[in-house]
């Protein structure tokens, strides 16, 4: 009897502790639509400070990035991505890829810009400080801060989970459905979605 009460003693508190531990690393986003979107200062590839407070009174998107997911290279090696990115600029929205790699470094980050012909930043976040306050899973994982500085979209870039380029024509594209929206001062009529990808490479 002794041995089946310390057994059960043992589960429990095994139990309470994988709770605690989902409720850290639930408590780390404040990632929240409506909300107001987390701060941050990160270094780009070119070694230059951004902050999101750069951008107040602007639409900005934030896209999770890593060059050798599968998922990302299928949006760039079609060039979807950049054309995406400079479509909407010309609308005065600012496109920032974010890096949450743990291995990931500003000359990293340098070559693939100059490989890909990314003319945007790709801001560093090796300490997955800024990934763990959005709550990023995966990338592609994309984020969408309205004019106000609050969180309009957040998840999955388009609804076709897949790795084959020829499948990004006949996706809904979630992204550039809800810029159209906020662009016309309308509400995103689908504001989110579940992400999908390639689990973020965090450091802890």
């Amino acid at each position: 009897m002794r041995h089946i009460l310390i057994a059960l003693a043992l589960v429990l508190a095994g139990g309470i502790w994988l709770v605690s531990q989902a409720g850290a690393e639930d408590a780390k986003s404040s990632a929240a639509i409506g909300q107001a979107a987390p701060a941050f200062s990160l270094s780009d590839q070119n070694g230059k400070t951004v902050s999101l407070s750069d951008y107040a009174g602007k639409i900005v998107v934030l896209e999770w990035f890593n060059n050798e997911c599968p998922f990302v290279v299928k949006h760039y090696s079609t060039g979807h991505m950049n054309a995406l990115a400079t479509k909407y600029s010309a609308s005065d929205v600012v496109w920032l890829a974010i890096n949450s790699s743990k291995s990931t470094t500003n000359e990293r980050n340098l070559a693939v810009a100059g490989e890909w012909k990314i003319d945007r930043s790709i801001l560093n976040d090796a300490t997955g400080e800024v990934g763990h306050a959005y709550g990023a899973k995966t990338t592609p994982h994309m984020y969408i801060v309205d004019k106000t500085g609050k969180l309009a979209y957040m998840g999955a870039i388009d609804s076709v989970k897949s790795t084959e380029a020829g499948d990004i024509d006949g996706a809904q594209n979630y992204v550039a459905s809800a810029l159209d929206e906020l662009l016309a001062g309308k509400a995103v009529s689908t504001p989110e979605t579940a992400s999908y990808g390639c689990s973020v490479k965090y450091a802890r």
